[in-house]
């Protein structure tokens, strides 16, 4: 997009560009996302910024209508897997809060220099001026929905001290933190937090989506694989809740997700033991839920296929689920090989009575913690009831990610992890990608040799000997491809599916 096409999206009020950049209005001293419903500013008063960290760091402080630190992230950082995109990946993880500028440099492989350079080259911002704006807004998540003191939402939302807090709040929101927490927004209000929470130590969220949303598929998805222990999924079709422990940096979370969607966002809740991991914790819960996609963009490419559009048009929104815990995504994908979607999730919940961490309190259906990698490398699985061969690659997948041979992080280089992953024993091709779609979040993958696939693509009448010959058209979203394919609607009796096949299924 130029500045001229921009600030059409601004006058039309587009949501669908919310996120994807921010406008600015020199007159006002006010910044916004495109879909603002103020007054349109004249033209020549606007400017505008790839991040709202670049748009703080001219001097602008946030909208306090359209709440623009609240909406979706750009699905650019997850289609991209270069250095910018790797690092925007780490820093909405909390990394740079935790490790500092060096620690997030280390990670990537290049020195804090080349980093800091890039990142400002390219978003007009730095590394601690992007933690810098996302500490604020989990600062004004906190203010905003529980009764904490300010100096424990200062340590919790990342700020070094008080003083920190206090001075980036007024800079941010012209608003002292007393001042913001006072102009909560109201029940009904579509932009920012809900109103403060009934139950003590629920932290209440909205989580902003853009475009249409497909959550009954998501959620059967995640229906069909709940772990006993770690996952469940209660309610009826169209009203479920989603609930799942979460094994964080500082303590212990769970989370809680509706199917229903509201205007643009999912009403989440995280009972955290450590209020520090707010921000982690709701990464990982967004990219599970791919909160950050562009259906926009999916559905234009997918819908230029002749096939894929009725596809597409038959079920707008369609999403990519994640992961919230790459390492366990990728043990589960091992659990899964050449057994049906049923058989993986009874082995899965046999690992985690075994060798997963007991909650101190049980939550309902949720009694563990996902096992560790360094004990499961240590473990012989006899438990699993799986034939030696198998349990031996579960172990060296663990031995591997235990000690960095495998990295899988969510500033991991994609194609290195791939081929690190291809060189250890008993993991092919199949699960390479699937690890690689849901574990790292990447767009553009396609499991060639899937059997729901090629069963999808039989019943929207696709011949399945031109998947290769059709698959380059649809870059980079073949991963949301082949959720459409394995979503496609049965027209006639499917065949049964093999069960030796290297396959999950969606």
């Amino acid at each position: 997009m130029n500045e001229d096409s921009r600030y059409e999206a601004v006058r039309s009020r587009d949501a669908r560009f919310d996120g994807a950049f921010f406008f600015a209005v020199s007159t006002t001293g006010i910044y916004c996302r495109p879909s603002c419903p103020a007054t349109t500013p004249r033209r020549r008063n606007v400017a505008f910024f790839p991040t709202s960290a670049a748009a703080q760091g001219s001097g602008f402080r946030a909208c306090r209508r359209c709440r623009p630190d609240a909406v979706p992230g750009s699905a650019e950082w997850n289609a991209r897997a270069d250095l910018v995109g790797r690092a925007m990946r780490l820093i909405s993880e909390g990394v740079v809060d935790r490790e500092g500028v060096c620690g997030l440099a280390a990670r990537l492989g290049y020195s804090a220099r080349q980093v800091q350079r890039q990142l400002n080259a390219e978003l007009g911002a730095g590394p601690v001026a992007l933690a810098r704006a996302q500490r604020a807004h989990t600062a004004r998540v906190l203010l905003q929905t529980t009764g904490l003191q300010a100096a424990e939402i200062a340590f919790a939302a990342g700020f070094a001290s008080v003083r920190q807090f206090n001075d980036t709040i007024k800079e941010i929101y012209a608003l002292t933190p007393s001042e913001l927490r006072g102009a909560r927004p109201g029940k009904g209000t579509r932009f920012g937090p809900v109103a403060p929470p009934t139950t003590p130590g629920v932290l209440p969220l909205r989580l902003a989506f853009r475009g249409p949303y497909a959550a009954q598929q998501l959620f059967d998805h995640l229906q069909r694989r709940a772990i006993t222990g770690v996952e469940e999924v209660s309610g009826e079709p169209g009203a479920r809740t989603y609930r799942r422990t979460l094994r964080l940096p500082h303590g212990t979370g769970i989370a809680e997700v509706d199917e229903a969607a509201g205007d643009g966002w999912l009403d989440c809740r995280l009972r955290l033991t450590e209020l520090r991991d707010l921000t982690t914790a709701s990464q990982r819960v967004r990219r599970l839920f791919d909160l950050d996609a562009d259906p926009y963009a999916v559905a234009e490419r997918l819908g230029a296929d002749s096939v894929l559009a009725r596809l597409v048009d038959g079920c707008p929104g369609l999403r990519s689920p994640g992961a919230p815990a790459p390492d366990e995504l990728a043990v589960r994908a091992v659990l899964g090989q050449q057994v049906s979607v049923a058989a993986g999730r009874t082995l899965g919940g046999a690992l985690v009575a075994a060798h997963g961490e007991p909650l101190p309190e049980p939550a309902g259906a949720l009694t563990h913690l996902f096992p560790r990698i360094e004990d499961l490398a240590q473990a012989t699985l006899t438990e699993l009831g799986m034939p030696e061969s198998r349990r031996a690659t579960l172990r060296t997948l663990s031995c591997a990610l235990a000690d960095g041979t495998v990295v899988l992080d969510a500033g991991a280089d994609r194609d290195e992890a791939e081929r690190a992953l291809l060189g250890l024993r008993g993991i092919g091709p199949w699960t390479a990608g699937y690890i690689r779609m849901r574990a790292l979040g990447d767009p553009d993958v396609l499991l060639t040799g899937d059997v729901a696939v090629l069963a999808g693509m039989r019943r929207a009448g696709v011949p399945t000997a031109g998947l290769k010959e059709r698959a380059p058209s649809w870059r980079p979203w073949r991963s949301y491809a082949m959720h459409h394919f394995w979503n496609a609607p049965a027209t006639e009796p499917a065949s049964p599916r093999p069960t030796t096949t290297e396959s999950t299924g969606p």
